[in-house]
Parts: C-alpha cells; structure tokens; sequence
C-alpha cells in the first residue's frame, strides 16, 4: 500500500537542485486542515481551545500559522515558551505543562501571564517561595493503575509526571486556602493513541474528578485538559482518529455529568502537537550508497540525527521513493544513515522498488517530533526545514547547520 505525497517528484526534485539534501518538508495548507478539524469537532463548547504542544515542531513559522487558526502553545520550556512569545502569543494563549521545573522557567510563565500547570505536590510552596502563586493555577493528574497508557508514554505508575488523586486533593486544598482563585485539572494518559474512545473516557475520568472536587474541597474547576496524544496513521493500512465521534462522545458526557450542574459551563482543552503538524511534514533524503552483505541496504545522507523515532521507539514511517510509486516493490532493504550506531536505520526489511544512487526518498509522517528530536552525535548537522505554502512557493523557515556553527 502507498501513502499519498502532497506534492510529485517533479516538485521535490526542483526544490533539491536548490536546497541540499536532507531537509524537511511541510505543507501549510494540510497543517491547517488539521487544526480547523480538530476546531470543528469541538466547536459545540463555547470555551474550547487547542494549545498546539509546540515541543512537536518548535519552529516560530509554524507556531504562528496555528495561532492564526486560533491555536494557544503548550510549553514545556522557557525557550518554547519565549517561541510563543515572539510570535505574539501571551496570557492564557499559553499553557505550561512542565516537570522537574527551574524557577526562571516558572518566572518566565507566570510573567506572560501564562497558565501553570504544576506536575508535583511539591511546586505549590516553590513556586511560592521563588515567583508567588498566580490567581488561576492547574494541576496534572497522574491516575497510576487506573488507567492504562501506551508504548510511548508507559505506564502511568511508573511515569514521573503528575500528582496521585490523594494529592490532588490536598494540592487544591492548599491552593484554595492559599487565596488562588481559579483552577484547572490536566492529564495525559497517552501518545500516538489510535483509538478515539480512549480520549472519550478520558474526558470522563476528569469530569468525575471535577464534580468529586467541587462537592468536598468546594473548588469549581474552570476547564479540563484532556491533553494530548490523538496519534495519526503512520501505516498506510491504519485509520486516523474519527475527531468528529471523539468531540460527540465528549459532548455526551459533558451533556450527563456537567451539564445543568454548578459546574457548567466546563471549557474543554486539549494540546495535540503529533496529529496536528505530524502527517504534514516529509524528511527528503538521497539515496548514496548501496551494500549488499548479510542483508541488503541503502545508504541516504540523512540520518537518525535528523530523525530519531525509529531508532528510538523502533517507530514505522512510510517511505516512497520519489517517481517510483507504482514501480514493482520487489526488493527487501534496510534504510540506513551513517551513524556509528547501529540502530540509525529509517526501515528495517522494509519492500522497496529499486533504489539507484541519486533518488529522492520521502520518510513521511515526519511533520511532529522529527526535526525537533535532532541532535549532533558524531558531528553531525541538523538540516533545514521548508514550508510550501498555500500558494505552492516555498520558503526556508530555518537554514541548514554548518561546521562553522560548532565554533
């Protein structure tokens, strides 16, 4: 099976005689398909809001498309939180989820007028001792065995994120006492999910939660995040996640458990990052060399230093050999880089049509923890990230590393 490309080889090949090898590739118009479908789903609640995790793709081009669909930024950072910044996002534009965090980070937050999340019991009196409690602060639940996670994130008992539900209470207990007047509830529970109910009960597990915490802590929660982890079909056989059924089935348990209660009106959140830039981005890279020993290989320019998830998390990206999609798939190779390592394989054993030297390769799926994964092991040079824009002209949103970038 064949995944489509947003663009033909022609295309590529054109931008490859000007840009060099491998660079990343996304397409603006499918960025904001992603971003006004997911609007869409949710529109029915008046306070929703999408905080785009911008840890998937911290670029400031990017950042600032998705807040012209109306998108806030999920930080994790002070550099992704000054990315927001720069491109005019502030207030409650901005959520900051972090963990194990540094008082300057939490100074930075709170100056812009951001929503902190804390991750730990803990943070209550540091965030006091060294910035001072804003008037509307969030907490993240960790529901340890309660729930089940995913091969990316784990188990949520052996994560380190998060408060235990008897935390949780006694945090919003010190917060209320403390004079904070506002309250949040976050959780994240799951990464790369494919399975649109498991989002449904999670909007079920923090409606229960803020309906227990209003009846004994006298607390009304103002929004619950349902966080992130919508994933997307890396495999050309799997389905992308019904949005339209996850926002209804939401809405069926916001109209039974919330709705004509003290309660309502509940803002709902999310902070997607991987379903809304992932199937937008594309790795290009050229076929170098060839090796034929135990098993056969094909060597590109790029590497796992340009993209990590499949050496990471053994993770499948499709790959289509540009102007050879209907070629017979006849050859069984391993996609390789030139790391000294050798987990820095795009494709294991993978059914390929005969690659020669000088074909472009598109890894696709790439548009979310790609570039942004990068690192510079063995030396290596993080490559340039290009947008096509909605009008078809490409413009470099950041240049290629060079050797004289190490000095």
């Amino acid at each position: 099976m064949q995944k489509p490309l947003p663009f033909d080889a022609a295309f590529v090949r054109r931008l490859a005689e000007k840009y060099p090898t491998p660079f990343y590739l996304y397409d603006e118009k499918g960025i904001r398909k992603s971003a006004r479908d997911l609007n869409a789903a949710f529109a029915w609640n008046a306070g929703f809001r999408e905080y785009y995790a911008v840890k998937a793709l911290p670029n400031p081009y990017v950042v600032e498309i998705l807040k012209e669909e109306g998108l806030g930024a999920d930080c994790s950072s002070l550099p992704e939180l000054m990315i927001s910044e720069r491109v005019g996002l502030t207030g409650e534009d901005i959520m900051f989820t972090s963990n194990n965090t540094l008082a300057h980070e939490y100074r930075k937050a709170v100056e812009l007028g951001a929503i902190v999340n804390l991750d730990d019991l803990s943070h209550i009196d540091y965030l006091k001792q060294h910035v001072g409690l804003p008037e509307l602060l969030c907490f993240r639940y960790n529901p340890g065995s309660a729930r089940e996670g995913n091969v990316i994130i784990g188990k949520p008992e052996e994560a380190k994120y998060g408060f235990t539900e008897e935390q949780l209470f006694d945090g919003y207990r010190k917060l209320r006492d403390a004079g904070v007047k506002r309250f949040g509830l976050h959780t994240m529970v799951a990464s790369n999910e494919l399975k649109g109910e498991f989002f449904v009960e999670t909007a079920r597990m923090l409606f229960d939660l803020a309906q227990r915490l209003y009846a004994q802590v006298g607390i009304r929660i103002e929004f619950v995040n349902l966080g992130g982890g919508i994933g997307i079909p890396y495999r050309p056989e799997q389905q992308p996640v019904d949005l339209k059924a996850v926002g209804q089935g939401v809405k069926a348990l916001y109209d039974s458990m919330i709705g004509g209660t003290a309660l309502d009106p509940l803002q709902i959140k999310m902070e997607n990052g991987r379903m809304i830039t992932g199937p937008h981005g594309f790795l290009i890279t050229s076929a170098v060399h060839h090796k034929n020993i135990y098993r056969n290989y094909v060597g590109v320019d790029a590497c796992m230093a340009n993209l990590m998830r499949p050496g990471m998390y053994g993770a499948y990206h499709h790959i289509t050999v540009l102007g050879k999609e209907n070629a017979p798939h006849d050859q069984i190779v391993d996609v390789v880089g030139s790391l000294c390592e050798n987990n820095d394989k795009f494709a294991i054993q993978r059914p390929l049509p005969k690659v020669e030297r000088g074909d472009l390769l598109a890894i696709h799926d790439s548009g979310a923890h790609g570039h942004a994964m990068g690192f510079q092991y063995n030396g290596k040079l993080r490559c340039a990230e290009l947008l096509v824009k909605e009008d078809g002209s490409v413009k470099m949103i950041r240049r290629a590393e060079t050797a004289d970038d190490y000095f």
